[in-house]
Order: C-alpha cells, then sequence, then structure tokens
C-alpha cells in the first residue's frame, strides 16, 4: 500500500467518523424532540452504523484501485453505488416484508441519511480525484 493510499484513507475515516458522530447526534436530538410518539423498527444507530460502514467500504474500494495506478475509477464507482443502493434494500427488506403499521417514518429515517452519505461520498472522491496531476 502507498503512502499516499493510507493518507487519503486515514484522512477519510476521520472525515466519516466526524460526520457520522454529528449527524447522529442531530438525528437522534431531532427524534428526541419531534418524534417521541414514534415507535421505530430500526434503532437510529443501526441506520448509521450500516451507511457508515458500506460507504467506508466503497470509498476503500475505490482509493485502493486509484493507488494502484488506476485513474479511471468512475465506472467502479458508479457500480459500487448500485451495489450499496441494493444492499440498502437488502437492509430495509425485513421493514418492506414486515406487518408494521407506520413504516413512513423509518422509510424517512432511513434514506435522509443515505443521501446524505452518498453526497459526502462523492464529495470526498471527487476532491482526492482533483487533487491527481
Amino acid at each position: 500500500m502507498t503512502a499516499d493510499f493510507k493518507k487519503r484513507q486515514l484522512n477519510f475515516l476521520l472525515l466519516i467518523t466526524i460526520f457520522t458522530v454529528v449527524l447522529f447526534g442531530i438525528h437522534s436530538y431531532v427524534l428526541s424532540y419531534f418524534g417521541t410518539e414514534l415507535n421505530l423498527y430500526f434503532p437510529v444507530w443501526h441506520i448509521y452504523a450500516f451507511l457508515f460502514g458500506v460507504t467506508t467500504l466503497l470509498f476503500t474500494i475505490v482509493n485502493y484501485k486509484f493507488s494502484t495506478g488506476k485513474t479511471d475509477v468512475l465506472m467502479l464507482f458508479m457500480g459500487g453505488t448500485i451495489v450499496k443502493m441494493l444492499l440498502a434494500i437488502l437492509f430495509l427488506l425485513p421493514l418492506i416484508l414486515s406487518d408494521f403499521d407506520n413504516k413512513q417514518p423509518d422509510i424517512f429515517n432511513f434514506f435522509i441519511p443515505y443521501f446524505l452519505y452518498l453526497a459526502f461520498e462523492v464529495y470526498t472522491i471527487t476532491r482526492f480525484l482533483e487533487k491527481t496531476p
């Protein structure tokens, strides 16, 4: 592994950890203030653990391929994003198939952070791709 790979990876891990802690804190606060009567299928920390894991995995794969000399990682990122969407559906499948009464709050609880993580991931990947010669 190259020094650039390790540097980018450690920087990403620091940023995504801060991003996750801040977003989780805001999300938990909003739910404790506005959603006290909600009965949610998934605990909020499950959602954030899943999103942290898949986002970190996808970034690591793209970063590794980029560090091996492959500068055309757009198709890899797009394919990884499709796999990430399929994993999100698998994550939500128990809720979708359940006879849980009100599924809409859980869907919003998942997809709002999902799209924020996706924006964060796109931003970080394009940022390190722009710095390359």
